[in-house]
């Protein structure tokens, strides 16, 4: 029975959709919930895939926040191992930022609905396969990555071009939240830190509309990200592949 690793940085922001799915396929999921234990050890050989699920906290944040750096050394010996990886929001940016892509602020930030449109190289991906061409998907990020050398560019949308990515076969970034239901929407609406967040953002989609667009999108959303988690989830087990990379400063 495969063992995933799940990297979570606080309560809020949990594996949503992604938990029952991994379940049901009949893997084993171990936490890592770094808000409860920042301390804690990080041995990742054990393990046959990670996700990295999103924060509030950013990369630039690993000088004050050292369970960051300490993420960021798994990760790498994840990609050393072979192992498939997947980041979401905040996880994404972690993964970029190990394969030596900056990671910075978002022009504007994105909060609730946004269009999102895969890339010829998206179009082809085989876990990104179920996405139509375009689709709304769920977004709550202010920062953004660039896409890493030798990465391939899968996902834009128009405010943040730099949405989903693919290292080598088994490693992917996604900078939006596929795993969302309508129940976590509410929850992060509800969330004091976020409402703050949303009402000093001055976008034009208020809780609200983020509440009337999660109605009419929420469920075709789902059902894409049920396909595409199973092809992730497909990775898993896959004969390794290890990849030399370069040393960081947060090494």
């Amino acid at each position: 029975m495969p063992r995933l690793l799940v990297f979570q940085h606080v309560a809020a922001e949990p594996l949503g959709t992604l938990d029952p799915l991994i379940r049901r396929r009949g893997h084993r999921i171990r936490f890592k919930n770094f808000e409860r234990h920042p301390d804690a050890q990080l041995n990742v050989d054990r393990y046959r895939g990670l996700v990295v699920l999103g924060g509030p906290m950013n990369v630039e944040d690993h000088p004050r926040r050292p369970h960051l750096a300490n993420e960021m050394r798994a990760i790498e010996r994840m990609l050393g191992q072979g192992k498939p990886v997947l980041g979401i929001c905040l996880g994404a940016q972690l993964l970029a930022h190990v394969l030596g892509a900056p990671v910075s602020r978002n022009p504007v930030p994105e909060i609730g609905w946004y269009p999102l449109r895969k890339t010829a190289q998206g179009e082809a991906d085989p876990v990104l396969a179920p996405l139509p061409a375009e689709t709304p998907v769920f977004q709550w990020h202010g920062c953004r990555f660039d896409i890493p050398r030798d990465a391939v560019h899968l996902a834009s949308s128009p405010d943040c071009p730099q949405q989903a990515f693919r290292h080598g076969d088994n490693a992917y970034g996604f900078q939006f939240h596929l795993e969302m239901d309508q129940r976590l929407v509410e929850r992060w609406l509800a969330n004091p830190a976020y409402r703050e967040e949303l009402a000093n953002s001055g976008l034009a989609q208020d809780e609200e509309a983020i509440r009337a667009l999660t109605r009419r999108h929420i469920a075709t959303m789902q059902g894409h990200a049920e396909a595409v988690f199973n092809n992730f989830l497909d990775l898993v087990g896959r004969p390794e592949r290890r990849h030399t990379l370069p040393s960081r400063e947060w090494a």
